[in-house]
């Protein structure tokens, strides 16, 4: 015969179960922010080539570059600082200029780096320069 006490779970038993149900969604959470900073990265890295490719497209519209008081605002509205360029057909992007995934500005400069005619990073989840690992910087030369 059996007895009531025999059909419920114990104490021990419940927390038991809660543990292991705690630990498995531990696991989860924490793989789950490694895939969620790997996204963040990939999405400047993507942002970063949209700007490369507009910039280009302004260049052969205009003959230069905007220039660093210019910023990457001039790929979507005409810019009203000098040199204002007479060739301006824009739109050169879809959408106003996006900050990076860490809710920064991306950093442009027309002064040739690396000889290159621009640059254009993102300094990465910590914001500064350098870093490495999630807080490596995101560049347009590579």
């Amino acid at each position: 015969m059996k007895t009531k006490k025999d059909d419920a779970f114990s104490f021990a038993e419940t927390i038991a179960v809660l543990a292991i149900m705690l630990i498995l969604t531990a696991g989860v959470g924490f793989s789950a922010a490694g895939y969620v900073q790997k996204a963040r990265r990939l999405s400047a890295e993507s942002q970063i080539e949209v700007y490369r490719l507009a910039l280009q497209s302004y260049y052969l519209d205009c003959g230069s570059y905007p220039s660093d008081e210019q910023g990457l605002a001039a790929l979507w509205e005409k810019p009203l600082l000098y040199p204002v360029p007479a060739g301006w057909r824009g739109p050169y992007v879809d959408r106003e200029i996006q900050k990076d995934p860490w809710g920064k500005p991306f950093i442009y400069s027309s002064r040739k780096n690396r000889n290159l005619p621009f640059t254009i990073l993102s300094l990465g989840s910590d914001g500064l320069e350098g870093g490495s690992g999630d807080a490596e910087d995101i560049v347009s030369w590579k």
